[in-house]
């Protein structure tokens, strides 16, 4: 597993310590290769301010506010993402 990511990154911040409705900045994205791109596919890059709008406890899923519109990810997925431990608002 790769990491993708803007800076050294200390202790990841991951969704679990995002509470809903903040913003993090998203530090590095991890996993499969293929499963990076399509992330930044969909606009998660490392530098982007990404909201969490809502957790979705039946089915495992979190909802994303990114660049304007909204990613839904299983939190397995999600848990690949690590946020900048100073940029959570």
């Amino acid at each position: 597993m790769r990491l993708i990511s803007i800076g050294p990154v200390m202790r990841p911040r991951t969704l679990k310590n995002v509470s809903v409705g903040s913003t993090a900045i998203l530090a590095a994205i991890g996993g499969e290769r293929a499963f990076r791109r399509r992330l930044m596919e969909m606009g998660l890059l490392p530098g982007t301010p990404v909201r969490l709008v809502r957790r979705v406890d039946v089915g495992g899923l979190v909802q994303l506010m990114v660049r304007g519109s909204n990613v839904s990810l299983r939190v397995t997925e999600a848990e690949a993402l690590h946020f900048a431990e100073d940029a959570v608002e």
